[in-house]
């Protein structure tokens, strides 16, 4: 359960950082269980619906005219260049081993690229990336800069939608100090590593604050221009937005109406959700996550049974054949028949050496 479900309400800043004196209660969807594993699962599949397909020339490393020379000429039977005058000639081709060959397993289109994610299984996901924003460990452990912000979640007036310049979002996210979020964009800043770099895709930066709004009269604009700001609407809350890499705890500012619909958007526990049909939050598997509580209260202990002080050491059981004290424990009389068979033994040695003399 989120930490923030400690607070029933929230407060409602300006766009100058001051406390307006209105509160609104925690929604319900900040209770729900964070879980990662299904997060991280969810956003892997749904992330595979944006791949565009692609695949080699379906006749590359086939445009030679070569055929195999056949047995007989101790010469692997590879496809070879027909004609002659030239080096090329002779030479192996079509394999994927040859120079100028096709490759192993020509890439096809029609592979299968995208994936059908149940639409439960990604409003679960989406419910425990917003309990996740409101637990400021998360969010600082995603490495969001959030130490001077007043409040996690952090929710502010409406007059935040109707921004049309960037000038006014910058200010705003200067006052409310969440501008060291996008600052730390601007110093991660850096040349992709790897083939993106020449195909459109130079530069890669980290992700800042999100923005999530009700209605849009002039919000995206403003905030749009700003590196590593992304603006959403609530009804349209996107996994990929909430939880980028699929892992949770991203910082998000929310205004005083978006922060409102959360509760008929996701429901609130008691009551389904008013948008989804059928759809209501998660339950989570312990009411109590103080589990060490739970063990010593009295409610447990009280039908728990007494511990067990007997300690029961187990029977080692050898081998009485090859172990001799087993073997006594047994048959005491075994040692008498062990000893007598040496004596007999070493009595046979002696007439045996006696005998070998006597020839002599």
């Amino acid at each position: 359960m989120s930490l923030a479900a400690a607070r029933p309400l929230i407060s409602v800043y300006s766009d100058k950082n001051v406390c307006s004196g209105t509160t609104v209660c925690l929604p319900a969807v900040f209770k729900a269980p964070v879980r990662p594993d299904i997060v991280s699962m969810i956003h892997n599949e749904v992330a595979k619906n944006r791949r565009q397909p692609y695949a080699v020339k379906v006749t590359a490393g086939h445009d030679t005219s070569a055929a195999s020379w056949g047995t007989g000429r101790a010469m692997a039977r590879i496809p070879r260049v027909k004609g002659g005058g030239t080096s090329r000639s002779g030479q192996g081709a079509f394999g994927n081993m040859c120079r100028g060959g096709r490759m192993f397993a020509p890439t096809k289109t029609w592979r299968k690229w995208h994936r059908k994610v149940p639409t439960a299984q990604k409003r679960y996901a989406v419910c425990s990336a917003i309990a996740a924003t409101g637990v400021p460990s998360l969010v600082m452990a995603k490495g969001h800069v959030i130490n001077g912000i007043a409040e996690v979640p952090l929710v502010v007036e409406d007059k935040v939608e109707s921004f049309t310049k960037t000038k006014e979002a910058v200010v705003f996210l200067r006052r409310n100090k969440a501008w060291a979020d996008v600052a730390k964009v601007y110093q991660t800043r850096r040349i992709r590593a790897g083939k993106g770099k020449l195909r459109n895709r130079r530069h890669v930066q980290k992700l800042g604050p999100l923005v999530i709004y009700a209605q849009d009269s002039g919000i995206t604009k403003a905030f749009r221009n700003i590196p590593g700001v992304d603006t959403i609407q609530v009804g349209k809350l996107n996994l990929l937005k909430l939880a980028p890499g699929g892992h949770v705890g991203r910082f998000c500012i929310w205004t005083e109406a978006a922060f409102k619909q959360l509760d008929g958007l996701y429901g609130s526990g008691k009551k389904p959700s008013t948008a989804k049909q059928g759809w209501n939050l998660p339950r989570v598997k312990m009411a109590n996550t103080d589990l060490a509580s739970l063990l010593k209260s009295e409610a447990i202990r009280s039908v728990l049974r007494a511990p067990n002080r007997k300690v029961k050491h187990a029977v080692v059981r050898n081998n009485p054949l090859k172990n001799i004290r087993s073997m006594l424990q047994l048959n005491p009389y075994a040692a008498v028949q062990k000893k007598n068979a040496e004596l007999t033994a070493a009595k046979n040695i002696r007439l045996k050496a006696a005998a070998k003399t006597a020839k002599k």
